[in-house]
């Protein structure tokens, strides 16, 4: 079992942060997940017929983590929140890319919802997860470049486990250690608001929409939800 918690000094910081993890265990990462493919096809031709586009930073929801990273010293234009970038490249491309099902699940309902997710593979992790300030001295290795190690700047808000950084920049990038594969069978999935009180709802049909995804090809699958008010969840 692995523990999530919201550091104080990341509560008292972000006090409408709201966080729901969706986990996943048993996961069949290699068999056809046909709910997801037309989940993708379906934003993909609403992107081409017009109606409905990708949210930008002029959005209020991505608007709120661009504050967030301009907070704890990060440049959001230059370093841009994950479900920013992840829109920004399917409004230029037509489409999302195709990385193995559990992935696409959870990009699709990400940029849908304009709301950040992520996820990783616990039988990868090492004890349990924090939201945290970085005190300088971590060290993180990026998706898809395991020959690269960074070390974050003290302040940063990552997630980070007992053996490093699983996540920059709040949710930036997350770590190649715990990335998620087809054969990931155990898998936490997150997706994130700062603003509670208006987007709590639109985060929990988020959380729902990609249990939905995901539960068919699951031996179980669960929602816990994290807060300033409740900040701690074991997945």
């Amino acid at each position: 079992m692995t523990v999530f918690r919201i550091a104080p000094a990341v509560a008292d910081a972000f006090p409408g942060t709201l966080i729901a993890v969706v986990t996943a265990t048993g996961l069949r990462g290699r068999e056809p997940w046909p709910h997801t493919v037309t989940a993708l096809e379906e934003l993909e031709q609403q992107l081409a017929d017009g109606s409905w586009t990708p949210a930008d930073e002029a959005d209020p929801r991505i608007e709120a983590w661009h504050t967030a990273y301009r907070a704890f010293g990060t440049n959001p234009r230059r370093i841009r929140p994950s479900v920013d970038a992840l829109g920004r490249r399917m409004a230029k491309k037509g489409g999302l890319p195709r990385i193995n099902p559990a992935v696409d699940s959870y990009n699709a309902v990400s940029v849908r919802h304009g709301l950040p997710a992520g996820a990783f593979d616990l039988d990868r992790v090492e004890g349990d997860i924090d939201i945290r300030h970085a005190d300088g001295t971590e060290s993180f290795t990026p998706l898809g470049e395991p020959d690269t190690v960074e070390t974050p700047k003290p302040g940063e808000i990552v997630y980070a486990d007992t053996a490093g950084v699983l996540t920059r920049h709040w949710n930036h990038r997350d770590a190649h250690r715990t990335r998620v594969t087809e054969d990931s069978t155990h898998v936490a999935f997150i997706l994130e608001t700062l603003h509670a009180e208006r987007d709590g709802d639109l985060l929990k049909v988020a959380a729902d929409e990609l249990q939905g995804l995901l539960a068919p090809h699951a031996q179980q699958t669960a929602v816990h939800y994290l807060s300033p008010q409740q900040p701690q969840a074991t997945a």
